[in-house]
């Protein structure tokens, strides 16, 4: 163990940790169910939350390494260009995943930070401010919560027993009224912040993960925390997640090996 590392986290972790944590302290959680909103172009929601939080956690990144930030309420003209720009380093961000439901008043949202470098996440934090649950995780240095290895609950034994979080609005038809008719899992639930449906699954909390298609800073932190958890994910379409859509990705996703087999194929076959 590196002097840079106690308790399996680096330094650069374990800052990032902290700047997030006082960011959701200072400019989220005293604007929660208070804050005015408004659509953005593709219809989703934006506060003041979301725009404080995202300059702050901006400012604050930079500070602990200066390379570009890429945030969810940016242009996407620009955030594309951060993309071409930032193969040597780039930090992406979503200020307030599940706006939605921080507007609304359902306790399920959070703030997720992934360091990106040749394209793919190489540490990535979710913090959810409500449930003060802080998921971590460094490339090939393992997932945390609340700074102890993130050791998942025991996987479900098959597919007819599980709980799957499943969003259907970017699922092609024919999946999402299989799915909605007859489902070959037990329980279903989605609430809506795709981040944490990440960090979920790879605690256990959720035995399987489907989503039609997310954007980058979606699934960049999330994603990173799932594998180091010893979870799975591919894309409906492609076995190698990293080759689907940079900007709008499916997502296949469970930690268990033998159910994440079975989740695949199923799926695939009514695609």
């Amino acid at each position: 163990m590196n002097n840079s590392t106690i308790g399996g986290m680096g330094a650069l972790l374990k800052a990032v940790i902290a700047a997030v944590k006082l960011v959701s302290a200072e400019e989220i959680m005293p604007r929660y169910l208070k804050v005015a909103h408004q659509h953005k172009s593709d219809g989703s929601l934006c506060t003041e939350a979301d725009l404080a939080a995202q300059s702050a956690l901006t400012k604050k990144l930079q500070a602990i390494l200066n390379v570009p930030v890429l945030g969810e309420e940016m242009p996407s003209a620009l955030q594309r260009e951060l993309w071409s720009a930032g193969q040597d380093g780039l930090w992406c961000i979503d200020p307030l995943d599940g706006t939605s439901n921080f507007v609304r008043g359902l306790p399920y949202f959070a703030v997720s930070v992934a360091l990106l470098r040749a394209g793919e996440s190489v540490l990535g934090v979710v913090y959810d401010p409500v449930a003060n649950d802080m998921f971590a995780a460094e490339r090939h240095r393992g997932a945390f919560l609340n700074g102890e290895k993130l050791i998942g609950r025991e996987a479900v034994g098959n597919l007819p027993q599980s709980m799957a979080c499943v969003d259907m609005k970017r699922l092609n038809k024919t999946l999402a009224s299989r799915l909605a008719a007859d489902p070959p899992y037990s329980s279903q639930r989605n609430f809506g912040a795709s981040a944490l449906d990440w960090c979920y699954t790879a605690a256990g909390r959720y035995d399987m993960y489907l989503h039609g298609g997310q954007k980058l800073w979606d699934y960049a932190a999330g994603s990173l925390i799932l594998s180091e958890s010893g979870g799975h994910s591919c894309c409906i379409e492609h076995d190698d997640f990293m080759q689907c859509d940079i900007w709008l990705r499916s997502v296949i996703a469970a930690r268990d090996q033998r159910l994440f087999d079975a989740w695949k194929t199923w799926i695939r076959a009514q695609h």
